[in-house]
């Protein structure tokens, strides 16, 4: 009886963009998209972990070769971590060079901390190719009111890079 007394929590679920857009928000020059599957090792994923740092729960990580005329542009991440209470749903670009580009907040499940949509907050993640770039709170500054929403992002796209460089990078020519 007690609980019908509480107030409920307020959760404000968005959903900004579809697959599809996301992936063209990505890569806007890309004409095709191929999903890629990768499974890495129990020794991988301990090195992934290594080298990416702390990770908030993920949900699904979903990965797509991003071409056009069949030149490699490089490839779209969709990732979901989770924010304070729910999951945020992500999606992120790593170009044929190991660059990050263009992220995008797709769904946002939460009651506060949406500003991480504000494209200020993700420009910052452009062009930044290595793990020592991408430092919560360094080279990545926190929002406050979203500050768990900011981390875990961030930690999230820590995870995808060093995905990136253990699995995806073409080899040195």
């Amino acid at each position: 009886m007690l609980a019908t007394l509480l107030p409920a929590p307020v959760v404000v679920a968005a959903d900004y963009l579809s697959l599809d857009a996301a992936q063209h928000a990505v890569f806007p020059a890309a004409d095709a998209f191929a999903p890629v599957v990768v499974a890495p090792s129990r020794e991988q994923l301990a090195a992934l972990l290594s080298q990416a740092g702390p990770q908030p729960p993920h949900g699904n990580i979903r990965i797509w070769k991003a071409t056009r005329a069949g030149t490699l542009l490089g490839y779209v991440f969709i990732d979901e971590v989770i924010g304070k209470e729910s999951l945020i749903t992500y999606a992120v670009g790593i170009d044929a060079g190991g660059a990050l580009c263009n992220l995008e907040i797709m769904s946002y499940r939460e009651s506060h901390g949406g500003e991480i949509r504000n494209a200020a907050w993700r420009a910052q993640f452009n062009h930044r190719s290595a793990l020592a770039q991408l430092r919560f709170g360094v080279d990545i500054k926190n929002i406050s009111g979203a500050t768990l929403s900011s981390e875990h992002v961030t930690q999230g796209v820590r995870w995808l890079l060093a995905l990136w460089q253990n699995l995806l990078r073409p080899a040195a020519g």
